[in-house]
């Protein structure tokens, strides 16, 4: 019986990272260790959740990495990196994501390589496919086509209802892609979709995705915020990814992103009535039950006909 959630206590320890605890109905506890990165001015330490300090690991602006010319940093994380670069060969602006060499055991680097192949075996519209992925001067390097921005720096402005609704159909069939080949995405939120010309919104990193036919027990990988009740207590399925595009749907819709306990109706349930069709609301009720069997287990193309706003 997966358990839902009772109290959920954050514990920053200092600036280094934050202490989750969960208390199940059956009063089972589970902490999640989530790491977190600091930032120190233009030197920009790094720090995990464990304390541990290194010099920054971004590669230089206008440094090569065989055919790649490094452009900018685009965004730092604990176990890699990821940044425009360029092309020399093709001629073209590329994303490049590099884990950071000082990790890169063959363990550490299997996550990556897990990444790599489904990218390239899910061949849809709306996800981000790879490019390229080599092991260069030591770097293993993964090479995915360079987005416009993210979602996430999207909905900070204002958006058509046309645009919208494109987003929210792109979004459905991006998951649902994955999901017709057995994978749970484990990652749902705005920061991994990815706007291209078109417009095509793609979902991308399925760096902790995982086939779904797998017994799966005692992970809690994911963000929190976006995650489903289950899932951080260790047992993600396709109705886990359900709950978190649920999310990223009514905050792309209503402005607001639901909350712990995640009471419906949600904050923002006014903007959301004002804006959208009425079978669109029921579709978001339903995902966002807390109960994974209550939900559908996938959200198809045909469900998508009801999204045009009213």
């Amino acid at each position: 019986m997966v358990a839902s959630l009772k109290a959920l206590e954050f514990r920053f320890q200092g600036l280094l990272g934050a202490r989750v605890e969960l208390e199940s109905d059956q009063g089972s506890g589970f902490v999640l260790q989530c790491p977190l990165i600091l930032y120190s001015g233009p030197g920009q330490i790094m720090s995990d959740s464990k304390g541990n300090v290194s010099a920054s690991r971004k590669l230089r602006v206008r440094s090569r990495i065989g055919k790649y010319r490094v452009e900018a940093c685009l965004a730092e994380g604990v176990y890699s990196n990821v940044y425009r670069a360029f092309d020399t060969i093709e001629r073209r602006q590329v994303a490049l994501k590099i884990p950071h060499r000082d990790l890169a055991t063959d363990d550490y680097l299997e996550g990556f390589r897990h990444e790599v192949r489904l990218s390239a075996k899910i061949d849809h519209k709306c996800i981000l496919g790879i490019k390229d992925a080599s092991v260069i001067d030591g770097y293993f390097v993964m090479a995915y086509p360079l987005g416009i921005e993210t979602l996430t720096s999207r909905l900070a402005r204002r958006m058509s209802n046309d645009t919208l609704a494109i987003f929210i159909l792109h979004a459905i069939e991006g998951l649902a892609s994955v999901h017709a080949h057995h994978v749970i995405h484990c990652d749902i939120k705005p920061d991994n979709f990815i706007i291209f010309p078109g417009p095509v919104l793609k979902l991308a990193d399925l760096g902790i995705a995982r086939f779904s036919l797998r017994t799966v027990c005692g992970s809690g990988s994911g963000t929190l915020g976006h995650m489903a009740p289950e899932q951080a207590f260790g047992k993600p399925s396709a109705r886990s990814d359900i709950f978190a595009l649920g999310l990223v749907l009514y905050r792309m819709v209503a402005g607001t992103l639901p909350e712990y306990p995640f009471d419906w109706p949600p904050a923002g349930f006014d903007r959301l009535r004002a804006r959208a069709h009425p079978d669109f609301i029921e579709i978001l009720r339903t995902c966002l039950q807390l109960r994974s069997k209550q939900r559908s287990e996938h959200l198809t193309s045909t469900e998508s006909v009801m999204i045009p706003f009213g």
